[in-house]
């Protein structure tokens, strides 16, 4: 796909990401001179009605929304048998990304992500959109700054009821209990989502684990979200609070909606980071001050000036007030044990953490053989594995279905490693080897180490192949070979039996013999009289128009002998009399040309051989002997 020109315009460039439905890539808009994401739908998905409405959807419902926090959607189209998307190119990284390399984020950190999130969303809610596969990798982190929701191929016009269509559209680990028990979804199926993300974001981990997705789903139908506070302390209890909220199990207890959800989150960040309060002066959430210098704040509006701090001036301490400076130090330093017997502990748990529940643990690959590569990686995702894409030909496995994963099945690995999902492409196409002409065995061995299958062999009588040399190979319905077939495929054999024996000459039994033993059924079609041959001889063999293979029938024309008839008296009549009579019994009749020309009338026969009352062989010319009267 690289360097291809589609639809006469995009330029593919790289490819960006890959995923279960189609695969990103970097192009070139030649006709508007920019760079774009070129979502192209995978090809095995191509035929599939359900995908590319799915796939059209995302065009429709993105278009829609015109949103700085909403990846822009600029075209859509087909290309011969190529379904795409052009979309805005962000470059940057996800929040999954994100959240893989720091393990969790802080509180400014989550508020400013989930500010901008909301943003895009109350967009899409307020449109009549609901996203319904809200995640950390729909979540875009662009390299400017700006964070964007991406990836509307499962969202649906909004009403008091959607429902699914389908049992469980979206990613396990994001879903609303009421889309595992109904199969319904609305915009506060949305929030429930969302809720599910800020979690992650300030513990490092998603709230309901499990080795199966079903586990994790009966758990979202059934448990609540416990608070993220009991996994990071350091979590302000507003926002243990404001997702509680967005992930109570009732629909009827969350936020109606983005917007709703964003009002809160206002009121939680003036609660959490002081904005809006009198006396706060924040340049930015987190402000990292040089050594030496403090805050001036006789300053007005948004500026602040950064004064060197004053040194404080030399004390002199007498005796007393010594001693009471060593009392300090003492004190001191027993804080200091205390503090760091603490934070010894703190270590020891949070390393126990990190290599047991935490992303230093080790969890064991599942079996996603014979899945599709969309549960494959939610499985994986589920226990906290990064899914990647790759593929390879199998010659039994279907296309698009998994075969393996690498590392393999039971395998034990760290959370957050990456592990590829090989999905199957079908069997590859192999070179069909040259058959015709070889002799059966020659032509077997060569099928097996092809890489193909024996299949069935029929044999063929031919008068220009000799006996059991293949005549050709054909697919299992006869068809001709093309030049590239799948491997592991059936190829049939005809093989030849030689020519048809000939039998005309042969008697009866003899004929039977030399047929039948060749696998030729005989019948008698006809007994003819012949003058040539004998009698219950054949006379001639009929076989069948086309293919002749063992089992047809061969039509014989058997021999009768010859026709004798009893030759006429013709002598004493006229040389006309005597030709019509002979004629009429079957002869044929000759005398000397010099009669030719004399009347009829003034001739007369005289003799005739074979002579009157003699057997002949009907048809044979009899010779008249013609004298002129007169």
């Amino acid at each position: 796909m690289i360097g291809r020109l589609i639809d006469g315009r995009y330029q593919v460039r790289s490819r960006i990401a890959r995923g279960g439905m189609a695969t990103v890539y970097l192009a070139t808009d030649l006709r508007l001179e920019r760079r774009v994401a070129l979502k192209i739908m995978h090809g095995h998905l191509a035929d599939d009605s359900t995908f590319k409405s799915r796939f059209v959807q995302e065009a429709r419902s993105a278009a829609r929304l015109a949103h700085p926090n909403v990846v822009n959607v600029f075209d859509q189209g087909q290309d011969a048998d190529i379904a795409y998307l052009v979309m805005e190119y962000l470059p940057g990284i996800t929040l999954r990304d994100l959240l893989k390399e720091h393990g969790q984020l802080t509180a400014a950190q989550t508020l400013d992500i989930m500010s901008a999130v909301l943003h895009g969303l109350a967009a899409a809610h307020k449109a009549g959109i609901v996203h319904r596969d809200l995640k950390p990798e729909n979540i875009l982190l662009a390299d400017d700054g700006r964070i964007k929701i991406s990836d509307f191929g499962l969202a649906r016009a909004v009403n008091n009821n959607t429902a699914t269509g389908q049992a469980l559209l979206g990613t396990i680990a994001y879903l609303s209990p009421e889309l595992v028990t109904r199969g319904v979804a609305d915009a506060r199926s949305d929030i429930y989502a969302l809720g599910i993300v800020m979690y992650e974001m300030l513990t490092g981990e998603q709230p309901f684990k499990g080795e199966q997705p079903m586990q994790i789903a009966y758990q979202h139908a059934n448990d609540q979200v416990p608070a993220p506070s009991a996994k990071n302390p350091r979590v302000p209890v507003e926002l243990d609070e404001l997702v509680l909220w967005a992930t109570a199990r009732d629909p009827e207890k969350r936020p109606r909606d983005a917007t709703a959800m964003l009002d809160q989150l206002i009121e939680v960040e003036n609660a959490v980071l002081g904005f809006g309060q009198p006396g706060s002066h924040q340049t930015q959430p987190t402000a990292v001050l040089p050594r030496g210098y403090a805050v001036d704040h006789q300053t007005t509006g948004q500026t602040q000036l950064l004064v060197p701090a004053k040194a404080a001036p030399p004390q002199v301490l007498d005796k007393p007030g010594q001693l009471a400076v060593r009392a300090n130090r003492r004190r001191r330093k027993g804080y200091w044990l205390f503090s760091l017997v603490i934070l010894l502990a703190a270590v020891a748990g949070g390393t126990g953490w990190y290599f047991g529940q935490g992303p230093g643990g080790l969890v064991e690959v599942p079996v996603t053989a014979g899945t599709t590569p969309e549960v494959a990686a939610a499985m994986l995702q589920d226990i906290g594995l990064i899914a990647l894409h790759g593929t390879d030909t199998h010659p039994t496995i279907a296309a698009g279905i998994v075969i393996t994963s690498n590392p393999g099945p039971h395998t034990m690995l760290k959370r957050g490693s990456d592990i590829t999902v090989i999905v199957s492409e079908g069997p590859k196409d192999i070179e069909v080897p040259t058959l015709a002409g070889l002799s059966q065995q020659e032509a077997s061995d060569l099928i097996a180490s092809a890489g193909f299958v024996q299949g069935e062999v029929t044999n063929q009588f031919s008068g220009k192949v000799k006996r059991g040399v293949v005549i050709r190979a054909t697919d299992t319905d006869g068809g001709e070979l093309p030049e590239l077939f799948p491997e592991r495929s059936t190829i049939a054999l005809v093989v030849s039996d030689g020519a048809v024996p000939d039998v005309e000459g042969d008697t009866l039994d003899q004929a039977q013999q030399r047929l039948t033993e060749v696998g030729l059924e005989v019948n008698v079609a006809d007994n003819q009289f012949s003058n040539e041959v004998d009698k219950g001889r054949v006379i001639s063999m009929s076989v069948p128009d086309g293919t002749v293979t063992r089992g047809a029938v061969i039509d014989l024309v058997i021999s009768k002998g010859q026709d004798l008839v009893e030759v006429p008296d013709v002598v004493g009549m006229t040389r006309d009399e005597a030709s019509k009579a002979l004629e009429d019994t079957g002869f044929r009749f000759a005398y000397a040309d010099f009669f030719k020309v004399i009347p009829d009338a003034l001739t007369k026969v005289t003799s005739s051989t074979p002579a009157a009352g003699e057997m002949a062989v009907r048809d044979k010319v009899v010779t008249l002997g013609i004298t002129v009267s007169g």
